[in-house]
């Protein structure tokens, strides 16, 4: 499990979030802070692996919150959820490391999606340390670098494919059709379509799951890169 600091000065706002964060396979909050100094200590006691981070608090700013981790020997990684959207702000956080910025309001979809990437960095970063070595392709995977569009069937969008692409990284195990559309918020039949699209092209592996009657359950497992 990602274990995940909340921080916002705002009660509401922080139950919202922290909400957010547990609906999503993988994850879960081992603290919810309002001010930056609150965040700084449990950073401390409870070296969580992500905060997200809110920028205008009472008295330590989200930036200064990022900066004092970034001097410290805790390896934390830092979200920022905030409604600041001057330049200035956003080429700090950028500066600082930041896993991603998200602008409030937000959906939860763009939270999830954002967290399930986290998720498949820290993967890929594993599958290095596992290896010892690493070669372009495992490095752009890790910082996102840009790759050739891919080109869909016609009725299917890249960005739909990414996010199923991610409920079967991210999962546990494998993913039955009906499950995979439970992570997504897609519907069963569109799911599928996706999930079969992956099996084609040999980035997937379908796995028969046989019950007492009726016909073998298909589930999908990621393979691919």
């Amino acid at each position: 499990m990602i274990r995940v600091l909340v921080v916002d000065d705002d009660f509401m706002v922080a139950r919202v979030h922290r909400g957010m964060v547990e609906r999503v396979p993988g994850f879960t909050v081992v603290g919810v802070a309002h001010t930056g100094t609150a965040a700084l200590t449990i950073v401390n006691e409870l070296t969580p692996d992500l905060v997200l981070l809110d920028v205008y608090m009472p008295d330590l700013s989200g930036i200064d919150v990022l900066r004092r981790l970034r001097n410290s020997d805790n390896p934390v990684d830092v979200l920022i959820i905030t409604a600041a959207r001057d330049a200035e702000t956003i080429r700090t956080a950028l500066r600082g490391g930041v896993a991603h910025y998200i602008i409030k309001p937000f959906e939860w979809s763009t939270l999830r999606e954002r967290l399930l990437h986290y998720q498949q960095q820290r993967n890929e970063l594993q599958h290095i340390d596992t290896a010892d070595i690493a070669d372009q392709s495992d490095i752009d995977r890790v910082f996102g670098a840009p790759t050739t569009p891919e080109i869909m069937p016609k009725g299917m969008s890249v960005q739909t494919a990414e996010l199923v692409r991610d409920a079967l990284h991210s999962a546990d195990d494998d993913l039955s059709a009906t499950e995979c559309a439970a992570s997504t918020g897609l519907s069963r039949v569109s799911a599928r379509r996706y999930l079969e699209y992956f099996a084609e092209s040999g980035t997937a592996e379908v796995r028969l799951r046989y019950g007492t009657a009726g016909r073998p359950e298909r589930r999908y497992h990621w393979i691919g890169a």
